[in-house]
């Protein structure tokens, strides 16, 4: 896996931008815990023992956690499912993702992440990959655990149909 500065280095040679969402992850043991619930990145740095910065293609799907702590417990937490974005692509900033994404699902507070992760982990249970779900999906999910109502599952012919209908439009 090459890293986002060998990234950099060889489009600066051949005269392009990279095409790279950046993502800085972070892990202070009961602190901090920035994290990737899933997500298939195609670089990574290693900045040192508690911080890595990792790549995301172009279109490619991300869910990223984060958590903060103190003596007296969870102060906040917070669960964004991003997609990638083009350098030159229109985009949403948001903390600790470089230079913004298209943000599908943004949830602030820990008892609306822990039903968010739970529909991820019933998406898994019928082994749909989590970042091959519809993006329609994961707006809906935002959409309805922000108004406290309960979601519809994605069902495997929802997902079928999504294949079908990504399958047309490329």
């Amino acid at each position: 896996m090459s890293t986002p500065r060998q990234i950099e280095n060889s489009a600066a040679a051949t005269g392009t931008k990279p095409h790279i969402t950046r993502v800085e992850l972070i892990w202070q043991e009961k602190e901090i815990e920035f994290w990737l619930r899933f997500g298939h990145p195609r670089a990574e740095q290693i900045v040192d023992a508690h911080r890595r910065v990792v790549g995301f293609a172009p279109g490619a799907i991300f869910a990223f956690v984060r958590w903060h702590a103190n003596e007296y417990g969870t102060i906040a937490s917070h669960l964004t499912i991003a997609c990638a974005v083009r350098t030159c692509d229109p985009c949403q900033s948001h903390p600790f993702i470089d230079p913004g994404a298209e943000i599908l699902l943004k949830l602030d507070g820990w008892p609306r992440v822990t039903r968010a992760l739970e529909a991820i982990d019933v998406i898994e249970a019928m082994d749909i990959s989590p970042e091959d779900v519809a993006p329609d999906h994961w707006r809906h999910l935002h959409h309805r655990l922000a108004a406290r109502e309960a979601p519809r599952g994605y069902s495997r012919l929802r997902h079928a149909a999504w294949l079908k209908r990504r399958e047309l439009e490329r």
